[in-house]
């Protein structure tokens, strides 16, 4: 299954015994450094772990007790919350007190893990187990999220790049953004900045 011309071509460039992009200039690879300066998360600090459940009351009770209600048999399928009942959630919180405050932050950073973070092959839904982390709102922006964010990007690229893989997830838009950054054939060509772009109009940009 097609992914578009760029993600396909990394894919076939990618090695699992090395976890590099094997390119006809050389090797290269996705790093830390590049997580934090395309994302701005952090890099270090507390470890994004936990145990996981998979238990459907399991994720009731962590949502009554973070957000005082929990999605309904069609709001969620599996492990999975569907992303339009965060959405939902969020919009509907007025924002008025420090509770709301931090449903409706909760709410946005699940939906950023769904979409942009740890996406799934569904891109529907995100996986409640990292709504633990959550928990002490204090803590939140201790965790290494950029650290974890390449470990999928890891994963991902090394399932996709099996045979047998018919489709591949993941932070997509970190692997498009840093092709685009690092990968000169395909980047922004450089802008020729001798020539003024702008000048006085009783100026003649010939006559110096």
């Amino acid at each position: 299954m097609s992914h578009g011309p760029t993600i396909d071509a990394l894919v076939e460039r990618w090695r699992l015994e090395t976890h590099t992009f094997h390119l006809p200039h050389g090797k290269c690879t996705i790093t830390l450094e590049d997580v934090a300066m395309i994302f701005g998360l952090r890099t270090h600090d507390l470890p994004v772990t936990g145990s996981t459940d998979h238990r459907t009351s399991g994720l009731e009770n962590e949502c009554m007790t973070q957000f005082g209600i929990a999605p309904g048999p069609n709001d969620h399928r599996g492990s999975g919350v569907k992303l339009a009942w965060f959405r939902t959630l969020k919009r509907h919180q007025h924002l008025t007190d420090a509770v709301s405050r931090k449903i409706y932050v909760k709410c946005h950073i699940m939906y950023l893990f769904g979409t942009m973070l740890f996406s799934d092959k569904s891109g529907i839904s995100v996986h409640w187990k990292y709504l633990p982390l959550l928990r002490d709102f204090s803590h939140i922006h201790k965790f290494s999220w950029g650290s974890t964010c390449l470990s999928h990007m890891y994963q991902f690229l090394c399932r996709a790049s099996r045979y047998d893989c018919k489709d591949i997830d993941g932070p997509m838009p970190l692997l498009l953004v840093w092709a685009w950054l690092r990968i000169t054939s395909i980047g922004p060509l450089p802008m020729d900045t001798s020539f003024p772009l702008a000048l006085p109009m009783n100026v003649d940009p010939l006559v110096h």
